[in-house]
């Protein structure tokens, strides 16, 4: 059974830095699309990011291009998101996700992901 979990959150100030880490385990890991969701305090789970199954493609949300990066390592079953000039509203829980449909990039539904971590909480003091 497939199994994801992140990893690396905790509370940074404004304009700080965060980087972090989804372990994937059970399962072919480079046949998987994997994504980052976020979900702020009071509102509904948002699409990040997500990295094609060789990494060579990506997608990022508007409100995260140009400060969140996300990458993937297929040798170690690993993803990244390494977050820079972290703002407050940037505060939620993080979830990583995979599924092994057909690449959509950002265009593939959050029911798509068939597969979530239980997340990680990052807070961004002003």
């Amino acid at each position: 059974q497939v199994h994801v979990e992140e990893s690396g959150g905790g509370l940074v100030q404004a304009g700080g830095s965060l980087r972090l880490s989804c372990a994937f385990s059970g399962g072919t890991f480079s046949r998987f699309v994997l994504a980052w969701f976020r979900q702020g305090p009071g509102k509904e789970r948002e699409f990040v990011a997500v990295i094609s199954r060789g990494g060579s493609t990506t997608d990022h949300a508007d409100s995260v291009k140009g400060r969140f990066d996300i990458s993937r390592d297929n040798a170690k079953s690993l993803v990244f998101l390494q977050m820079n000039s972290l703002k407050p509203e940037d505060t939620a829980v993080y979830y990583c996700a995979a599924h092994d449909r057909t690449w959509r990039g950002i265009s593939a539904p959050t029911n798509e992901y068939a597969y979530w971590g239980q997340g990680t909480q990052v807070t961004v003091s002003s």
